[in-house]
C-alpha cells in the first residue's frame, strides 16, 4: 500500500488502515517493527517512518522499505 504512493506524500493510519482492514492501534504495532526504533536492544530495518502532522499520524515508506518492496513477487502472485 505504501510503496502505491508518492515517496514525499505518505499515508495517513486511518486511510491505510481502511484500505487494509486494520485498526490503527495494530497498525502502530507493525509499522513499528518496520521502523528503525531499538526493541529488545535490536534496530529495525527502517523500512517505514511514522510521523504525527497537526492531529494525525502518517505512515512514509524510506528508501530501505522501496528497495524491499522491489524484491517481493507481484500481488498477484502471492497466494492467498
Amino acid at each position: 500500500m505504501l510503496a502505491q504512493e508518492p515517496a514525499d506524500s505518505g499515508v495517513s493510519l486511518p486511510r491505510l488502515g481502511k484500505r487494509l482492514g486494520q485498526g490503527a492501534s495494530v497498525l502502530m504495532r507493525r509499522l513499528t517493527l518496520m521502523g528503525d526504533a531499538a526493541i529488545s536492544g535490536v534496530r529495525g530495518p527502517g523500512w517505514v517512518r511514522v510521523v504525527q502532522h497537526d492531529d494525525r499520524w502518517v505512515a512514509h515508506l524510506q528508501e530501505p522499505g522501496r528497495a524491499q518492496v522491489q524484491t517481493l513477487p507481484p500481488a498477484d502472485e502471492i497466494p492467498d
